[in-house]
């Protein structure tokens, strides 16, 4: 069983949607009791940094997620889930603190010419951590969408398992031991999202 986080804000029903595709056995998780049994778990998002944090926080969810964590069990994050794993962002002056889980804090794409804010849309993925096993039978250069303004700078570079290019080039994705986070949306990323879904499913058979 997959419990995916409901905090109220996140992206869940096309996730939920995208999760059972693949044949997974999901549980929507609105309480830390809810988590109970999980043998993944995943933590989607859309909006803003403190806003995610604050309602994991009320529900009991953060702490809930930071020891599911420390379990060794396979943990995802998405877009703003995926934001949540670093120790701060930069959003709408932020004060409020991340898992911590991974080094470094969320920034805002600079401004540029050209260059539009949020980023919307598909873009492709450099794969840097051919080993990850989300990204098994992803080729180097798939697109994927994404809908963002603010992107992870990581401590570590050796989390990071895809970059992208978007004015500057970002991480896109990251991995370490039992934790994977993408920027990108896979449940809005047809073919090439259900495979990193598909894969992460595979991780807790």
């Amino acid at each position: 069983m997959i419990a995916l986080i409901d905090y109220g804000s996140g992206n869940l029903r096309s996730v939920h949607k995208a999760l059972l595709k693949v044949g997974a056995d999901v549980r929507i998780a609105r309480r830390p009791q809810e988590m109970a049994g999980a043998q993944a778990v995943v933590l989607p998002g859309v909006g803003a940094f403190d806003d995610c944090i604050h309602a994991l926080r009320q529900q009991e969810l953060l702490e809930a997620s930071r020891r599911f964590i420390q379990s060794g069990k396979p943990f995802l994050g998405i877009c703003v889930g995926y934001q949540a794993l670093f120790e701060g962002s930069d959003e709408f002056h932020s004060c409020a603190a991340g898992l911590g889980v991974f080094g470094g804090r969320v920034v805002r794409f600079p401004a540029q010419a050209g260059l539009k804010i949020p980023q919307i849309g598909w873009n492709q993925l450099e794969i840097t951590r051919p080993d990850c096993p989300l990204l098994r039978d992803i080729p180097d250069g798939s697109y994927v969408y994404f809908v963002h303004s603010f992107f992870p700078r990581p401590v570590e570079t050796a989390i990071i398992s895809t970059r992208t290019t978007y004015g500057e080039t970002f991480a896109s994705s990251v991995w370490r031991d039992n934790v994977f986070a993408t920027q990108f949306h896979p449940e809005k990323s047809q073919k090439i999202g259900l495979q990193l879904l598909k894969n992460f499913v595979a991780l807790v058979r």
